[in-house]
């Protein structure tokens, strides 16, 4: 799995060898099936608390959106924060506020607390305005977060200049709250720490059953059978068919990225302070560097061809180059895409599916720090704390109509996006 992504080979964290031999067996207090960041943060506190935990995972530690994404830590979500407090009501909207404004935070001791290797940087992210209608969606944004006392600066386009080393945006958000860290880092530093725990986890070993049987649930794998009364679906968009129509709460999107070869001083003049970006359009794009000056640049949509040749990597190409001409010829040694979940509203979910089993979902492209509070938060929930502790109240599951339809239209418009340049 060394294509998995540039994650999985660049990260300084090791693959947990011994979690491939684990057995599943007897029982537990918790089983979590999905090994990414809210599997993996549900553990980690759960067995913190004294639960006994099992984690169980088809492929390994961060195989889904946990080892492929941006890598970008940050606060909030997509709703802009007046509206999530129009859609929850007060009471609930601001605390969830709070709680996710302060989610980069959590995200930040946790790596210091158990000193997880993941390249974590603090100087923000950026959100840059790709048009004057971006810059006025990004001013009433920053107008927002102000009111709620946030730390954000609204730039103007020789600021972002300055910050980002490229004139092309017409302005941005850069949120102090937010980070970035290796993404792959990160899910393996949280494994580590969930098994210090004292969590069990079992990766190479695919759930093919999940059904109830008195006050328990029994989950089969490929490995061996368990027994728990409360169960956790982390799956979020790589969740196939354990349960009925799981995977029509949410459309998938893909998301592709390419990195460069390491450029060192001559990747100096992107992204200087080093924060991660990504832009208002429509069709995103999402920009950052990493530890060893490779580039990395992403959009919506499937990886089409090679990292040397083929679609997706003539669509970075041209990209980078009206971004920053100064770069040069660049040449592409990785590339990859992943899934996200997406739901209509752009707010995540924590699905109560039945007694003991809980499926949070949904994150629209926000896993590092949603996966992480929500992981949090189920585990004081599942050690007996109530439900109107979670950030969000809990919903039954969701159906939505013909999600496949939408997600194979998105997959044509995104591919029409990359053939035509996307710029």
């Amino acid at each position: 799995m060394d294509d998995l992504s540039l994650w999985n080979l660049s990260a300084a964290e090791p693959p947990l060898a011994a979690t491939s031999e684990a057995p599943v067996e007897g029982a537990a207090d918790v089983v979590i099936i999905g090994g990414g960041y809210t599997g993996l943060a549900t553990a980690l506190f759960a067995a913190a608390r004294g639960m006994s935990v099992q984690v169980i995972e088809a492929r390994c530690i961060g195989y889904g959106g946990s080892g492929r994404n941006v890598g970008l830590v940050n606060a909030g979500l997509w709703v802009p924060p007046d509206k999530l407090v129009e859609t929850l009501g007060p009471k609930v909207g601001r605390r969830f506020l709070d709680l996710f404004g302060n989610g980069p935070q959590v995200v930040f001791d946790l790596i210091e607390k158990h000193q997880i290797r993941c390249e974590p940087r603090r100087e923000g992210s950026i959100h840059a305005a790709h048009s004057a209608a971006g810059l006025r969606d990004l001013q009433g944004r920053f107008d927002a977060w102000r009111r709620h006392g946030a730390p954000v600066d609204l730039l103007d386009r020789d600021e972002m200049q300055d910050r980002t080393g490229t004139r092309l945006y017409r302005g941005g958000l850069l949120d102090h709250r937010a980070g970035k860290v290796n993404p792959m880092g990160y899910a393996r530093g949280l494994a580590r720490a969930a098994l210090g725990a004292g969590a069990r986890i079992s990766t190479g070993a695919p759930a093919t059953g999940l059904v109830r049987q008195g006050a328990l649930w029994r989950v089969t794998t490929a490995r061996g059978t368990i027994e728990a009364p409360q169960v956790v679906l982390a799956t979020n968009a790589y969740g196939g068919a354990l349960w009925p129509d799981l995977d029509r709460a949410y459309s998938v999107i893909h998301f592709f990225q390419l990195a460069t070869d390491p450029m060192g001083e001559a990747s100096a003049q992107v992204l200087p302070g080093g924060q991660g970006l990504w832009d208002t359009a429509p069709v995103m794009t999402a920009l950052t560097r990493d530890a060893e000056g490779r580039v990395i640049v992403g959009s919506m949509g499937r990886m089409i061809g090679t990292p040397q040749g083929g679609i997706s990597a003539r669509w970075a190409r041209k990209r980078l180059a009206r971004l920053f001409p100064d770069l040069g010829a660049l040449r592409f040694t990785q590339g990859w895409d992943g899934r996200i979940a997406m739901t209509p509203d752009h707010m995540p979910r924590i699905c109560h599916l039945e007694t003991g089993l809980f499926a949070p979902l949904g994150y629209n492209g926000r896993g590092i720090t949603t996966g992480t509070l929500f992981g949090r938060a189920l585990a004081q929930v599942l050690a007996g704390a109530p439900r109107e502790s979670l950030p969000l109240p809990v919903t039954p599951l969701q159906r939505l109509r013909m999600p496949g339809l939408q997600s194979r239209a998105l997959d044509l418009a995104f591919t029409a996006h990359q053939m035509i340049g996307g710029v």
